[in-house]
C-alpha cells in the first residue's frame, strides 16, 4: 500500500502549481478582455471620427443650400418688374405706346410654338371588343362543319 501512496503523491499536483495554473488562466482571460476592449475602442474611435466628418459635410451642405437660396432671392429681386422698370428708366428707356409699336417680319425666323399647359382631352367611348369568328362558333357548329369535310374526304377516298 505504501507503494500506491508514493505513486499518488508523485503524480499529485503541488498546491503552488495549482495556484500558478489559476493565475495563468486568470491572466489569459484578463489579456483577452483587454484585447477585445482595445479593438472595440479602436472601432468606436474610427466610427465617431467618421460621424464628425459626416456632420461637418452636412453643415457645409446646409451652408451652400442657404447661399444658393440667398442668391436666388437676390436674382428674383433684381429681375422683378419694378426694379427692371427703374433701371430701364435710369438708362433712358421709356414705355412705348401700343400704336407706336412696329413688328418686323424676319425671313427664316420661326416663332416659338405655343405652350400647351394641359393636353386636349377627347373623350372616346370604349368600343366592345370584336372577337374573330373562330371564337364565336359553338362546339356543335365546329363539329358539324368538320364532320362534313371529313365525310367529303372519306367519300373521295372510297371512289
Amino acid at each position: 500500500m505504501n507503494h500506491l501512496e508514493t505513486f499518488a503523491q508523485t503524480y499529485a499536483q503541488a498546491p503552488w502549481r495549482k495556484q500558478l495554473q489559476l493565475i495563468g488562466l486568470f491572466s489569459l482571460v484578463l489579456v483577452s478582455i483587454a484585447l477585445v476592449a482595445g479593438i472595440y475602442l479602436n472601432v468606436s474611435a474610427k466610427a465617431s471620427a467618421v460621424g464628425r466628418d459626416i456632420q461637418a459635410m452636412q453643415r457645409e451642405t446646409e451652408i451652400l443650400d442657404r447661399d444658393i437660396e440667398d442668391l436666388q432671392s437676390q436674382l428674383a429681386i433684381v429681375l422683378s418688374y419694378d426694379d427692371m422698370e427703374a433701371r430701364a428708366h435710369k438708362l433712358g428707356f421709356e414705355p412705348v405706346p401700343a400704336e407706336q409699336t412696329v413688328y418686323l417680319n424676319i425671313p427664316g425666323y420661326t416663332a416659338r410654338p405655343p405652350v400647351t399647359l394641359a393636353p386636349n382631352i377627347q373623350r372616346t367611348l370604349p368600343s366592345a371588343p370584336v372577337l374573330p369568328a373562330q371564337y364565336t362558333e359553338s362546339l356543335f357548329d365546329w363539329a358539324r362543319r368538320n364532320m362534313g369535310s371529313i365525310s367529303f374526304s372519306l367519300s373521295e377516298v372510297r371512289q
